[in-house]
């Protein structure tokens, strides 16, 4: 069976991803922070068909993120997907006008410095292996900023821009990687923002390979 391994895995988005994964054939490595979660939506996955297991990890410790992952290819094998789309809401925004070091750096370390361990610790196997697939989430602000937001846009276009450079520079190398930017209220109300909704177009970019970035636009009722 392939492998998708999802950081940052809720009861919402990333649990609609899984599940669109899993009717593709894939089973699931979910990391998060609190145990007691992952099992339940381990177990929630289970009941629907899906072979789906939980790692702990926190993307402000970049050590367990790496940490988990080599026991995730160690105990069900290698990582066909990853999927990194972690939130923090103990991280504050602030307007552009108050972005300071101090409350930009946080910003940074989590996301940017996040995805550059998780993804660095699965792409040396999808190159050896010429394949792999590495979708990458961030907020719609990432390339539409919204002012009230300053902090976590330069942190989110930052990881943006990686997610592009990564995809010009290895789609030689058979990996795929894209960037999504989620311009929505997910779950607030509009039908194109309920995570059932935006997982498929996770499913379609993996299926195509195509796209560096979609930009899902959605609103709330």
């Amino acid at each position: 069976m392939p492998l998708i391994t999802i950081i940052g895995a809720g009861p919402g988005l990333g649990l609609e991803i899984a599940r669109t994964f899993g009717r593709k054939g894939f089973d699931v490595a979910l990391v998060a922070r609190d145990q007691t979660k992952l099992d339940a939506l381990a177990q929630t996955l289970a009941d629907e068909g899906v072979h789906a297991r939980g790692f702990t990890a926190d993307v402000s410790q970049p050590e367990t993120v790496v940490s988990a992952l080599r026991s995730i290819k160690d105990e069900l094998g290698p990582i066909d997907v990853l999927e990194f789309s972690p939130a923090d809401p103990t991280l504050t925004p602030v307007d552009v006008l108050k972005v300071t070091m101090e409350n930009l750096q946080p910003q940074i370390d989590f996301y940017l410095g996040g995805a550059l361990s998780a993804v660095g610790a699965v792409l040396p196997d999808m190159i050896a292996a010429g394949t792999g697939t590495v979708l990458i989430t961030t907020g719609g602000g990432s390339i539409n900023p919204t002012p009230f937001l300053g902090n976590v846009n330069i942190a989110a276009a930052g990881l943006r821009n990686w997610a592009l450079n990564l995809h010009d520079a290895l789609r030689d190398h058979g990996v795929y990687v894209a960037h999504v930017g989620i311009r929505a209220l997910i779950g607030g109300g509009h039908p194109d923002a309920e995570p059932s909704v935006i997982a498929t177009a996770y499913g379609t970019l993996y299926d195509e390979r195509r796209e560096p970035e979609l930009h899902y636009v959605a609103y709330d009722g």
